[in-house]
Protein backbone atom coordinates (compact mmCIF):
# COMPACT_ATOMS: atom_id res chain seq x y z
CA UNK A 1 0.00 0.00 0.00
CA UNK A 2 1.82 2.94 -1.01
CA UNK A 3 1.19 6.33 0.76
CA UNK A 4 -1.33 7.66 -1.31
CA UNK A 5 -3.80 4.96 -0.47
CA UNK A 6 -2.73 4.79 3.09
CA UNK A 7 -4.02 8.38 3.28
CA UNK A 8 -7.29 8.40 1.48
CA UNK A 9 -8.06 4.92 2.46
CA UNK A 10 -7.03 4.30 6.06
CA UNK A 11 -6.26 7.96 7.41
CA UNK A 12 -9.09 9.81 5.87
CA UNK A 13 -12.02 7.11 7.44
CA UNK A 14 -10.70 6.96 10.86
CA UNK A 15 -10.44 11.17 10.90
CA UNK A 16 -14.17 11.10 9.71
CA UNK A 17 -15.26 8.61 12.28
CA UNK A 18 -13.41 10.94 14.94
CA UNK A 19 -15.00 14.17 13.66
CA UNK A 20 -18.45 12.64 13.80
CA UNK A 21 -18.05 11.89 17.71
CA UNK A 22 -16.49 15.12 18.40
CA UNK A 23 -19.51 16.61 16.66
CA UNK A 24 -21.90 14.49 18.71
CA UNK A 25 -20.30 15.26 21.88
CA UNK A 26 -20.38 19.26 20.68
CA UNK A 27 -23.91 18.92 20.12
CA UNK A 28 -25.08 17.25 23.55
CA UNK A 29 -23.09 20.44 25.09
CA UNK A 30 -25.14 22.95 22.83
CA UNK A 31 -28.22 21.10 23.27
CA UNK A 32 -28.16 20.29 27.18
CA UNK A 33 -27.81 24.34 27.35
CA UNK A 34 -30.39 25.08 24.42
CA UNK A 35 -33.08 23.20 26.27
CA UNK A 36 -32.79 24.63 29.68
CA UNK A 37 -32.67 28.01 27.97
CA UNK A 38 -35.88 27.78 25.64
CA UNK A 39 -38.15 25.83 28.78
CA UNK A 40 -37.17 28.34 30.77
CA UNK A 41 -38.18 31.18 28.84
CA UNK A 42 -41.50 29.17 27.86
CA UNK A 43 -42.48 28.65 31.98
CA UNK A 44 -41.31 32.14 32.33
CA UNK A 45 -38.12 31.70 34.25
CA UNK A 46 -34.43 32.31 33.68
CA UNK A 47 -32.57 28.79 33.19
CA UNK A 48 -28.85 28.56 33.93
CA UNK A 49 -27.49 31.99 33.39
CA UNK A 50 -24.20 31.87 36.15
CA UNK A 51 -21.69 29.97 34.69
CA UNK A 52 -19.92 31.30 31.94
CA UNK A 53 -22.27 34.79 29.73
CA UNK A 54 -25.94 33.64 29.91
CA UNK A 55 -24.78 30.09 31.40
CA UNK A 56 -23.07 28.72 28.23
CA UNK A 57 -20.63 26.95 30.79
CA UNK A 58 -22.88 25.38 32.82
CA UNK A 59 -22.75 21.60 30.73
CA UNK A 60 -18.99 21.88 30.92
CA UNK A 61 -19.52 22.02 34.98
CA UNK A 62 -22.74 19.51 35.47
CA UNK A 63 -19.49 17.01 32.91
CA UNK A 64 -17.21 17.81 35.34
CA UNK A 65 -19.62 16.78 38.43
CA UNK A 66 -20.65 13.87 37.21
CA UNK A 67 -17.30 12.85 36.65
CA UNK A 68 -16.13 13.32 39.58
CA UNK A 69 -19.01 11.48 41.67
CA UNK A 70 -18.98 7.95 42.67
CA UNK A 71 -20.35 5.75 40.81
CA UNK A 72 -22.15 3.33 42.92
CA UNK A 73 -23.78 0.03 42.04
CA UNK A 74 -26.15 -2.39 44.16
CA UNK A 75 -24.77 -5.56 45.58
CA UNK A 76 -27.73 -7.32 44.32
CA UNK A 77 -27.33 -6.22 41.15
CA UNK A 78 -25.97 -8.13 37.84
CA UNK A 79 -22.69 -6.79 36.89
CA UNK A 80 -22.85 -7.66 33.49
CA UNK A 81 -26.11 -6.00 32.59
CA UNK A 82 -25.70 -2.84 34.52
CA UNK A 83 -22.27 -2.07 33.41
CA UNK A 84 -23.10 -2.93 29.44
CA UNK A 85 -26.28 -1.26 29.34
CA UNK A 86 -25.03 2.67 29.36
CA UNK A 87 -22.37 1.55 26.84
CA UNK A 88 -25.29 -0.40 24.45
CA UNK A 89 -27.15 3.16 24.42
CA UNK A 90 -24.27 5.58 23.55
CA UNK A 91 -22.74 3.30 21.22
CA UNK A 92 -25.71 2.15 19.52
CA UNK A 93 -26.60 5.96 18.49
CA UNK A 94 -22.38 6.85 17.61
CA UNK A 95 -22.25 4.25 15.04
CA UNK A 96 -25.74 5.18 13.20
CA UNK A 97 -24.29 8.25 12.76
CA UNK A 98 -21.63 6.15 9.97
CA UNK A 99 -24.40 6.00 7.13
CA UNK A 100 -25.79 9.38 7.93
CA UNK A 101 -24.81 12.18 5.23
CA UNK A 102 -24.05 15.52 6.47
CA UNK A 103 -23.10 17.29 2.63
CA UNK A 104 -22.54 16.60 -1.00
CA UNK A 105 -18.97 15.41 -2.15
CA UNK A 106 -16.27 17.94 -3.33
CA UNK A 107 -13.35 16.62 -5.56
CA UNK A 108 -9.87 17.25 -3.76
CA UNK A 109 -6.82 17.03 -6.22
CA UNK A 110 -8.07 13.32 -8.12
CA UNK A 111 -9.82 12.34 -4.72
CA UNK A 112 -13.37 12.68 -3.92
CA UNK A 113 -14.25 13.93 -0.04
CA UNK A 114 -17.76 13.08 1.37
CA UNK A 115 -19.08 14.46 3.94
CA UNK A 116 -20.32 10.61 5.41
CA UNK A 117 -18.05 8.12 7.34
CA UNK A 118 -19.69 4.69 4.98
CA UNK A 119 -22.31 4.36 2.61
CA UNK A 120 -23.76 1.39 2.00
CA UNK A 121 -27.03 0.27 -0.44
CA UNK A 122 -29.14 -0.51 2.91
CA UNK A 123 -28.28 2.41 4.68
CA UNK A 124 -31.27 3.36 5.75
CA UNK A 125 -31.86 -0.25 7.42
CA UNK A 126 -28.48 -0.64 9.14
CA UNK A 127 -29.73 3.07 10.43
CA UNK A 128 -33.27 1.60 12.26
CA UNK A 129 -31.58 -1.63 13.07
CA UNK A 130 -28.44 -0.31 15.02
CA UNK A 131 -30.54 2.60 16.85
CA UNK A 132 -32.86 0.46 17.69
CA UNK A 133 -30.31 -1.19 20.09
CA UNK A 134 -30.88 1.01 22.24
CA UNK A 135 -33.80 -0.10 23.68
CA UNK A 136 -31.77 -3.44 24.83
CA UNK A 137 -29.30 -1.14 26.81
CA UNK A 138 -32.88 0.82 28.92
CA UNK A 139 -33.87 -3.38 29.41
CA UNK A 140 -30.88 -4.35 30.61
CA UNK A 141 -30.39 -1.29 32.87
CA UNK A 142 -34.01 -1.68 34.40
CA UNK A 143 -33.24 -5.35 34.97
CA UNK A 144 -29.89 -5.47 36.00
CA UNK A 145 -30.40 -2.70 38.66
CA UNK A 146 -32.78 -5.34 40.39
CA UNK A 147 -34.32 -2.40 41.93
CA UNK A 148 -38.24 -1.98 41.42
CA UNK A 149 -38.39 1.34 39.73
CA UNK A 150 -36.07 0.10 36.92
CA UNK A 151 -37.63 -2.74 36.25
CA UNK A 152 -40.77 -0.78 36.03
CA UNK A 153 -39.00 1.40 33.52
CA UNK A 154 -37.82 -1.36 31.62
CA UNK A 155 -40.58 -2.68 31.54
CA UNK A 156 -42.32 0.14 30.12
CA UNK A 157 -40.21 0.63 27.29
CA UNK A 158 -40.45 -2.92 25.76
CA UNK A 159 -43.96 -1.41 25.58
CA UNK A 160 -42.99 1.55 24.27
CA UNK A 161 -40.87 -0.22 21.23
CA UNK A 162 -44.19 -2.66 20.58
CA UNK A 163 -46.30 0.31 20.05
CA UNK A 164 -43.88 3.10 17.63
CA UNK A 165 -41.81 0.26 16.04
CA UNK A 166 -44.10 -0.79 13.26
CA UNK A 167 -45.49 2.18 12.07
CA UNK A 168 -42.08 4.28 11.87
CA UNK A 169 -40.92 0.91 9.60
CA UNK A 170 -43.90 1.54 7.25
CA UNK A 171 -43.03 5.57 7.50
CA UNK A 172 -39.75 4.42 6.15
CA UNK A 173 -41.30 2.23 3.78
CA UNK A 174 -43.13 4.50 2.37
CA UNK A 175 -40.18 6.50 1.48
CA UNK A 176 -38.22 4.05 0.24
CA UNK A 177 -41.09 3.20 -2.13
CA UNK A 178 -41.16 6.51 -3.80
CA UNK A 179 -37.29 6.60 -4.17
CA UNK A 180 -36.84 2.78 -4.65
CA UNK A 181 -33.59 3.29 -2.90
CA UNK A 182 -32.27 2.25 0.93
CA UNK A 183 -29.21 4.06 0.31
CA UNK A 184 -29.46 7.42 2.08
CA UNK A 185 -27.52 9.45 -0.07
CA UNK A 186 -29.49 8.07 -2.79
CA UNK A 187 -32.19 9.27 -1.17
CA UNK A 188 -30.68 13.18 -1.24
CA UNK A 189 -29.65 13.04 -4.65
CA UNK A 190 -33.08 11.93 -6.04
CA UNK A 191 -34.41 14.72 -3.96
CA UNK A 192 -32.60 17.16 -6.13
CA UNK A 193 -34.32 16.12 -8.77
CA UNK A 194 -37.89 16.24 -7.90
CA UNK A 195 -37.60 18.23 -4.98
CA UNK A 196 -37.56 17.85 -0.87
CA UNK A 197 -39.86 14.66 0.16
CA UNK A 198 -42.00 16.44 2.33
CA UNK A 199 -43.48 18.04 -0.41
CA UNK A 200 -44.53 15.69 -2.18
CA UNK A 201 -48.77 14.52 -1.25
CA UNK A 202 -47.94 10.86 -0.64
CA UNK A 203 -45.43 11.06 1.92
CA UNK A 204 -47.09 14.38 4.02
CA UNK A 205 -48.66 11.49 6.32
CA UNK A 206 -45.38 9.64 6.69
CA UNK A 207 -43.45 11.72 7.95
CA UNK A 208 -45.80 12.96 10.57
CA UNK A 209 -46.07 9.39 11.84
CA UNK A 210 -42.09 9.06 11.47
CA UNK A 211 -41.84 11.85 13.58
CA UNK A 212 -43.97 10.78 16.60
CA UNK A 213 -42.22 7.85 16.46
CA UNK A 214 -38.88 9.63 16.45
CA UNK A 215 -40.35 11.27 20.41
CA UNK A 216 -41.36 8.13 21.37
CA UNK A 217 -37.99 6.09 20.21
CA UNK A 218 -35.61 8.94 21.69
CA UNK A 219 -37.82 8.77 25.21
CA UNK A 220 -38.72 12.48 25.18
CA UNK A 221 -42.44 14.02 26.48
CA UNK A 222 -44.98 13.37 26.24
CA UNK A 223 -43.56 9.46 25.29
CA UNK A 224 -41.12 10.12 28.19
CA UNK A 225 -42.89 6.46 29.94
CA UNK A 226 -39.82 4.76 30.33
CA UNK A 227 -38.24 7.63 32.69
CA UNK A 228 -41.54 9.32 34.40
CA UNK A 229 -39.60 11.10 36.65
CA UNK A 230 -42.72 12.13 38.64
CA UNK A 231 -43.75 8.37 38.65
CA UNK A 232 -40.84 6.32 38.70
CA UNK A 233 -37.54 8.58 40.09
CA UNK A 234 -35.79 8.61 36.80
CA UNK A 235 -37.35 5.25 35.42
CA UNK A 236 -34.78 2.40 34.24
CA UNK A 237 -31.73 4.74 34.93
CA UNK A 238 -32.69 5.44 38.64
CA UNK A 239 -29.97 3.37 40.29
CA UNK A 240 -26.96 5.08 37.99
CA UNK A 241 -24.65 7.64 38.78
CA UNK A 242 -21.88 9.29 37.51
CA UNK A 243 -20.42 8.84 34.50
CA UNK A 244 -22.61 6.04 33.92
CA UNK A 245 -25.88 8.23 34.35
CA UNK A 246 -24.20 10.38 32.05
CA UNK A 247 -23.58 7.65 29.21
CA UNK A 248 -27.68 7.88 28.76
CA UNK A 249 -27.67 11.18 29.48
CA UNK A 250 -25.78 12.12 26.51
CA UNK A 251 -27.34 8.97 24.35
CA UNK A 252 -30.82 10.72 24.68
CA UNK A 253 -29.18 13.96 22.95
CA UNK A 254 -27.31 12.18 20.54
CA UNK A 255 -29.96 10.00 19.81
CA UNK A 256 -32.60 13.15 19.18
CA UNK A 257 -29.43 14.38 16.60
CA UNK A 258 -29.62 11.12 15.07
CA UNK A 259 -33.79 11.02 14.61
CA UNK A 260 -33.40 15.11 13.33
CA UNK A 261 -30.55 13.91 10.67
CA UNK A 262 -33.14 10.79 9.43
CA UNK A 263 -35.84 13.01 9.63
CA UNK A 264 -34.06 15.74 7.47
CA UNK A 265 -32.65 13.48 5.41
CA UNK A 266 -35.45 11.34 4.33
CA UNK A 267 -37.90 14.06 3.75
CA UNK A 268 -36.29 17.40 3.93
CA UNK A 269 -33.40 17.30 0.98
CA UNK A 270 -30.53 16.47 3.37
CA UNK A 271 -27.71 19.00 2.49
CA UNK A 272 -29.72 20.12 -0.28
CA UNK A 273 -31.07 23.94 0.05
CA UNK A 274 -34.52 24.92 -0.34
CA UNK A 275 -35.70 24.63 -4.14
CA UNK A 276 -32.22 23.03 -5.30
CA UNK A 277 -33.73 21.58 -8.65
CA UNK A 278 -34.55 25.72 -9.92
CA UNK A 279 -31.41 27.12 -11.16
CA UNK A 280 -32.32 30.49 -10.33
CA UNK A 281 -32.07 29.99 -6.73
CA UNK A 282 -28.56 28.48 -7.09
CA UNK A 283 -27.35 31.11 -5.30
CA UNK A 284 -28.60 29.37 -1.78
CA UNK A 285 -26.14 27.01 -2.02
CA UNK A 286 -22.99 29.33 -3.27
CA UNK A 287 -20.05 27.17 -2.51
CA UNK A 288 -19.01 23.67 -2.70
CA UNK A 289 -19.52 22.22 1.56
CA UNK A 290 -22.41 24.43 1.94
CA UNK A 291 -25.12 21.37 1.86
CA UNK A 292 -23.15 21.06 5.40
CA UNK A 293 -24.71 24.67 6.65
CA UNK A 294 -28.56 23.47 5.11
CA UNK A 295 -27.83 20.25 7.21
CA UNK A 296 -27.57 21.69 10.44
CA UNK A 297 -30.04 24.48 10.11
CA UNK A 298 -32.57 21.82 9.30
CA UNK A 299 -31.32 19.90 12.06
CA UNK A 300 -32.05 22.69 14.58
CA UNK A 301 -34.89 23.30 14.10
CA UNK A 302 -36.05 20.10 14.72
CA UNK A 303 -34.31 19.83 18.16
CA UNK A 304 -35.89 23.20 18.80
CA UNK A 305 -39.22 21.20 17.75
CA UNK A 306 -38.02 18.68 20.51
CA UNK A 307 -37.75 21.13 23.33
CA UNK A 308 -41.06 22.82 22.38
CA UNK A 309 -42.71 19.42 22.41
CA UNK A 310 -41.52 18.70 25.61
CA UNK A 311 -42.72 22.00 27.30
CA UNK A 312 -46.20 21.79 25.82
CA UNK A 313 -47.55 18.09 25.91
CA UNK A 314 -48.09 16.33 29.31
CA UNK A 315 -47.08 12.60 29.41
CA UNK A 316 -48.97 10.20 27.49
CA UNK A 317 -50.78 7.09 29.16
CA UNK A 318 -49.76 3.80 27.97
CA UNK A 319 -53.39 3.15 26.70
CA UNK A 320 -53.44 6.18 24.95
CA UNK A 321 -49.59 5.72 23.43
CA UNK A 322 -50.90 1.97 22.06
CA UNK A 323 -54.19 3.15 21.18
CA UNK A 324 -52.13 5.94 19.01
CA UNK A 325 -50.21 3.38 17.36
CA UNK A 326 -52.02 0.55 16.65
CA UNK A 327 -55.62 2.05 16.07
CA UNK A 328 -54.23 5.15 14.13
CA UNK A 329 -50.98 5.34 12.44
CA UNK A 330 -50.40 1.85 11.82
CA UNK A 331 -53.85 2.15 9.59
CA UNK A 332 -52.60 5.14 8.16
CA UNK A 333 -49.30 3.89 7.55
CA UNK A 334 -50.45 0.77 5.66
CA UNK A 335 -52.86 2.51 3.76
CA UNK A 336 -50.37 5.32 2.75
CA UNK A 337 -47.90 2.94 1.84
CA UNK A 338 -50.86 1.39 -0.59
CA UNK A 339 -51.51 4.40 -1.98
CA UNK A 340 -47.80 5.06 -2.84
CA UNK A 341 -47.22 1.63 -4.42
CA UNK A 342 -50.44 2.44 -7.06
CA UNK A 343 -48.19 5.90 -7.63
CA UNK A 344 -44.94 4.03 -8.30
CA UNK A 345 -46.47 1.70 -10.55
CA UNK A 346 -48.32 4.11 -12.65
Amino acid sequence: MNQHALIFDLLIPLLKAAAVCIYLMVMVIIMVWLERRLVGWMQGRLGPNRVGCQGVLQPIADTVKLLLKENIMQKQADWLLFNIAPIIVLVSALLAFCFIPFGDTIPFKGYTFTFWVAESPVGLLLVMGISSLSVFALVFGGWGSNSKYPLLGGLRSVIQILSYEIPVALAVLAVVFYSKSMNLVAIVQQQHETGWNILKLPLIVPFFIFWICAVAETNRAPFDLPEAESELVAGFHTEYSGIKFAFFFMAEYTHMVLASSLAVVLFFGGWLAPFSQVKALAWLHPFPGAGVLWYFIKIMGFLCLFIWIRGTFPRYRFDELIKLAWKWMVPLALLNIFIVALIRIW
